[in-house]
């Protein structure tokens, strides 16, 4: 029996179909090993096609400009400037992201007045390009100047509606520093405080001001004041027309007593005049009875 086995192992159909099944499987593993191979490569080929793509970006970038701030004063340039950013995808994508360059224009060079300056990039990679909107400014360079004024407080109205009357006003601050382009301050001509007075104000008023800086003709200039605001106190008191209104009233008061007590007074001597002039006639009646009856004896 265990001869038969081992013969039956041995013999040539089986061991061929051993082999057909053996080979079938090494096939089956081989292909499927080669396959996910090439889905890998292909994955990789199209995540490595996508970073190495180019990409384009456009930015909101803040304008630099480089000058010396304690000589001279920049104005008629753009606070952003747009940049547009093309390169390799993963590169655009982190430059977005970081907003790691600057967009700067520089003046150190220029004399004071007007000039256009072509704008510059620093800090953005090689390997990507730039294109600034707008590529050139117009700017103005003008010296620097400082001054010191006096502040005015300038009330909305000075009548209130209901007879109170306004005090003088109060600023906590009595002179600022005011700095810009030499041409802007010389036209400053005064520092105003306006403050709002409502017309039916009773109570003392108190606010925080913003400061303006005003010309001749009543326009605000751009310069810097410093310091900004002032804090204004206005006392509010009871007006001589209330006061005049309670004189008034009062003095009415008086004149109509007056005038009662004398009516009263008037009102007693006519009934003393009165009962005088009655008792005056009974005397005269009385006597011509007398005298009547007198001659009749």
């Amino acid at each position: 029996m265990g001869k038969d086995t081992k013969g039956f192992f041995r013999r040539k159909w089986f061991l061929r179909i051993i082999s057909l099944i053996l080979a079938l499987f090494l096939f089956m593993y081989v292909n499927g090993s080669k396959s996910g191979f090439l889905r890998q490569n292909t994955r990789n080929n199209n995540q490595s096609s996508a970073l190495m793509s180019n990409k384009s970006v456009t930015l909101r970038m803040p304008l630099d400009v480089t000058i010396d701030n304690n000589k001279y004063i920049v104005s008629g340039y753009p606070q952003y400037v747009k940049v547009k950013v093309t390169g390799p995808s993963a590169l655009v994508t982190t430059t977005s992201n970081t907003q790691n360059f600057k967009v700067y224009a520089d003046l150190s060079d220029l004399t004071p007045g007007k000039h256009r300056v072509k704008l510059k990039t620093s800090g953005l990679n090689s390997e990507l390009t730039s294109k600034i909107e707008p590529q050139y400014i117009n700017v103005n360079i003008q010296p620097r100047k400082t001054i010191t004024m006096k502040v005015t407080i300038r009330l909305s109205t000075r009548d209130l509606d209901n007879g109170y009357k306004l005090g003088h006003p109060h600023s906590d601050i009595q002179t600022v520093q005011v700095t810009g382009s030499r041409d802007e301050v010389n036209k400053v001509n005064r520092i105003v405080a306006f403050v709002a007075i409502p017309h039916d104000a009773k109570d003392n008023i108190a606010r925080q001001v913003t400061l303006q800086a005003i010309d001749r003709n009543g326009q605000t200039l751009n310069v810097v004041i410093s310091p900004t605001t002032t804090n204004v106190s206005i006392p509010i008191s009871a007006g001589s027309q209330s006061s005049s209104s309670s004189d008034s009233s009062s003095s009415s008061s008086e004149e109509s007593e007056e005038t009662k007590s004398s009516s009263r007074t008037s009102s007693r001597n006519d009934s003393s005049d009165s009962s005088s002039e009655t008792s005056q006639s009974s005397s005269s009646i009385s006597n011509e009875d007398s005298s009547s009856s007198s001659r009749n004896q």
